[in-house]
């Protein structure tokens, strides 16, 4: 008998949409740390080899500095199998490269994305969610509104227009693109898939879907040489990087750089929602601001999983890996091991340390995790000082995904008395 033949099912993305799984994560972490999972066709989406689930922390934090043994660049990071034709051009970004390869690319984007450079968007920052925040109070219906569609999807993509130096007017686009890209699984958030020849649905992150992107990024950074600025798309506009690096940059950061914010920032306030104590002593002032980032960040990653594949034969928690498996880091699992934190299950803005693996780790841990960071204290900064306690006003949607823990809807109390 397979001993894993009783190990729960991490993979479809449907679960997600009800909550994090956390007791199947458990069940795995305790039973079956690296567990074998099938990949079925699900929501027309073609049926997978099958992988391997990574759940407990010292296993991810493995895989994911062990680049020589688990490559991003054989597979790419996706759960599901690129085709074979997309394989060559996904390798272009650097999320899907091996060091050294991968350090070329990141020095070069991380000169463009100083701490320097995203400080001085600071204050704009947190004009941008002083005016979201009053504006949804205005507008309430009954006292309550839908936060991500009334204030963070809004403040994440402006803050990082802002950053990238992306004219006004073209802003909308990029959020279209995120949601095409990111919410792909998700029936009712994204658009309706385009089909392939053989009925099937195309991949949207196929070079085919994404012609529109990569022409306004070329367009871009031209209008950048001729007018420079001090922005990002300016720094890499002039960095040398070929046409085809510079689109997979600008899709790169389009796309990772809005979702961390777009997802964490109301995630991070569903979960103070659920805790009063512990928002309390937020607004109290009694849980340090830095290590409630931290902690809300613990509780609800940005990202669920990242896929790498087995470079070599190999041994992880005593079983067996060939090359050319996939294996897959579960975030949010790795972030609950009782192994690592005290009473994971407990939301403790002061916990310390706090070794969560929400930003990644290794070589390819989060470039823009400085900027996310600024954005998330500096949102939760002006929510204690201007808002009420967060308190739901219905059930929140979260997104069909097993990729990004997104939420799509969150009715949240803005009327009433501050804290």
């Amino acid at each position: 008998m397979d001993p894993a033949a009783d190990a729960p099912d991490v993979f479809d993305p449907r679960i997600y949409a009800e909550g994090i799984p956390y007791e199947r994560y458990r069940l795995l972490r305790d039973r079956h740390p690296v567990a074998r999972q099938e990949e079925p066709e699900i929501l027309g989406w073609p049926a997978g080899p099958g992988f391997w689930a990574v759940t407990r922390h010292a296993d991810v934090v493995r895989v994911l500095r062990d680049h020589a043994t688990y490559s991003s660049w054989l597979g790419a990071t996706q759960i599901r199998d690129p085709d074979p034709a997309d394989l060559p051009f996904l390798r272009r970004t650097m999320l899907n490269q091996d060091p050294p390869g991968h350090g070329r690319l990141r020095r070069l984007v991380a000169r463009a994305f100083t701490p320097a450079r995203v400080d001085a968007f600071a204050g704009r920052v947190r004009e941008r969610a002083r005016t979201l925040l009053a504006a949804a109070r205005e507008k309430a219906e009954d006292g309550a509104a839908d936060l991500v569609s009334a204030v963070t999807d809004e403040y994440a993509l402006l803050n990082l227009t802002d950053l990238l130096g992306v004219p006004a007017a073209d802003r909308g686009l990029l959020l279209e693109w995120t949601v095409r890209v990111i919410g792909y699984q998700d029936p009712e958030d994204a658009p309706a898939p385009l089909l392939g020849p053989d009925g099937k649905p195309l991949n949207p992150r196929s070079p085919a879907l994404l012609g529109e992107m990569f022409s306004y990024a070329r367009e871009l950074a031209a209008h950048k040489r001729a007018h420079p600025g001090d922005d990002v798309m300016t720094a890499l506009a002039e960095a040398g990087l070929d046409p085809a690096e510079l689109e997979m940059f600008f899709f790169l950061l389009t796309v990772a750089g809005n979702d961390t914010v777009r997802s964490a920032a109301p995630g991070g306030l569903l979960a103070l929602a659920g805790d009063p104590d512990a928002y309390r002593q937020l607004a109290d002032g009694r849980a340090p601001m830095d290590r409630a980032v931290d902690e809300l960040l613990r509780v609800h990653p940005p990202v669920l999983s990242f896929r790498r594949t087995a470079a070599v034969d190999t041994e992880l928690a005593g079983r067996r890996i060939r090359a050319g498996d996939k294996v897959v880091v579960f975030h949010a699992s790795a972030n609950h091991d009782e192994r690592v934190f005290t009473r994971p299950d407990r939301l403790d803005l002061g916990r310390a340390p706090n070794p969560h693996v929400s930003f990644g780790d290794g070589p390819h841990v989060c470039l823009g995790a400085h900027f996310a960071r600024l954005q998330l204290r500096t949102f939760y900064e002006e929510w204690r000082t201007a808002m009420p306690a967060p308190e739901l006003a219905g059930p929140p949607r979260r997104l069909v995904s097993n990729f990004i823990n997104g939420i799509t809807r969150l009715p949240v109390r803005v009327s009433g008395r501050r804290g």
